[in-house]
C-alpha cells in the first residue's frame, strides 16, 4: 500500500545537473518530514538533505550544501532534489524516505566523463 518511487536519475558529466523526484502514496505525505539519502559504491548509506512537512525548513549535508536544493509539493505528494555542479563523488543510488520508516527503490545517479 505504501509506495515511494524515485525517478530522474541518469548519467551526467561533471558540472552537470539533474532533478530527482519522489512520488509518495499510502501515508500522509503532507504530515511527514522527508529526506534524501544516498549510497555510493562501497560506502554506507548517508544522509543528503531534509525538508520539513510544510517545506519551510531545510538542511543539507556539508558535502552538497550550496549545490543541491530539496523542495516539495504537498499537493502532488512529491519531494524533489535539484542537483547542480555535480561531481564524480556524487555518484550513488539516491533514496527518499520519511523518518527512515519507508523507503523507495532508489534511482541511480552516475557522474562521469
Amino acid at each position: 500500500q505504501v509506495q515511494l518511487v524515485e525517478s530522474g536519475g541518469g548519467l551526467v558529466q561533471p558540472g552537470g545537473s539533474l532533478r530527482l523526484s519522489c512520488t509518495v502514496s499510502g501515508f500522509d505525505f503532507s504530515s511527514n518530514l522527508m529526506n534524501w539519502y544516498r549510497q555510493a559504491p562501497g560506502k554506507e548509506r548517508e544522509w543528503v538533505a531534509t525538508i520539513s512537512s510544510a517545506g519551510g525548513g531545510t538542511s543539507y549535508a556539508d558535502s552538497v550544501k550550496g549545490r543541491f536544493t530539496i523542495s516539495r509539493d504537498n499537493a502532488k505528494n512529491t519531494v524533489y532534489l535539484q542537483m547542480n555542479s555535480l561531481k564524480p563523488e556524487d555518484t550513488a543510488v539516491y533514496y527518499c524516505t520519511n523518518r527512515l520508516r519507508y523507503w523507495g527503490q532508489g534511482t541511480q545517479v552516475t557522474v562521469s566523463s
